[in-house]
């Protein structure tokens, strides 16, 4: 099978969070994954713009999908939050021939060439843990991670709405997180708040409230043992790490609780550098924990 796709990383890895997009990129280099740069993408305009425009946000989506199908390629994202915008608009669009017909005039007196539905929107963690050759990424595995405790943060943008995203009936031990953890070596660490929101989009409303939901969100897993949180969303990414020293003082404790891109958990399992993976921006430092494991 033939892993080309047009990459969509989203807004915040081309900015706050260019690690997560290193990290990517380098992991998919090692697994043979092809990732085609989509150069006249835009914002996916998320999801304000859907609950405030919604006849714009769908053409916006439309436009973007509509240049992965020009290029033959399922688009795939590292952002969970374009992931769902993307998702949604796919849905409806193939879903909705005269939606589509409404859009697609749209997009045509714009200079836009229609979208024909023709294509699916992935998530890079999905990629590489159901269409990768397991042996394949088993044999890429050459820094195993020999028990570490990790914590799988899903975030709520990749599992929800249901109608959407059909796999989120699946058990833990047959989800994408627990799956990758489990082959890198390392022990997923269950507990509350996994499929939580981060906290990210009450970020401008009630920053406050943002704050207790990241220190309850990481303590949850700290305290159900975890030594590492990994995410594959890049909102949440930033905000599980960036906050996470601010969070403390609204619960008056220490977390302490390195987090990151799966990616880049994947990437030291696999050998790539430090440097390539942008480990040294990270926000917690998680040399003791890699460390633990031999991977400092």
């Amino acid at each position: 099978m033939t892993l080309e796709f047009a990459y969509y990383p989203g807004c915040a890895a081309k900015q706050i969070q260019r690690e997560a997009d290193q990290a990517a990129r380098a992991v998919c280099q090692e697994l043979g994954i092809t990732l085609k740069n989509m150069p006249r993408a835009s914002c996916c305009g998320a999801v304000s713009l859907r609950e405030t425009k919604p006849a714009f946000a769908m053409a916006v989506a439309a436009r973007i999908l509509s240049e992965a199908e020009a290029m033959g390629k399922d688009l795939v994202t590292i952002c969970n939050t374009c992931l769902q915008t993307l998702t949604h608009a796919n849905y409806r669009l193939s879903n909705e021939p005269e939606l589509r017909d409404k859009i697609n005039a749209v997009l045509t007196e714009s200079g836009v060439r229609p979208y024909e539905g023709s294509i699916k929107v992935r998530h890079l963690l999905w990629v590489v843990t159901d269409l990768v050759d397991p042996r394949i990424l088993s044999s890429r595995i050459t820094k195993p991670l020999k028990g570490l405790r990790i914590a799988g943060f899903y975030g709520c943008h990749s599992l929800r709405p249901e109608e959407i995203f059909n796999h989120t009936t699946q058990q833990a031990e047959g989800r994408h997180l627990e799956r990758l953890i489990r082959l890198m070596g390392g022990v997923p660490v269950e507990y509350v708040g996994q499929d939580r929101c981060c906290g990210f989009h009450v970020m401008l409303s009630d920053k406050h409230e943002m704050h207790a939901m990241v220190a309850k969100n990481c303590l949850s897993a700290k305290d159900a043992g975890a030594q590492i949180m990994i995410t594959p969303c890049t909102l949440c990414d930033m905000i599980m790490g960036s906050v996470q020293q601010i969070a403390e003082k609204s619960v008056q404790r220490t977390i302490n609780l390195p987090e990151m891109n799966f990616a880049q958990l994947l990437g030291l399992s696999m050998g790539i550098s430090k440097d390539q993976l942008g480990i040294s921006r990270l926000h917690v430092d998680p040399t003791a924990a890699l460390a633990s494991v031999g991977l400092a």
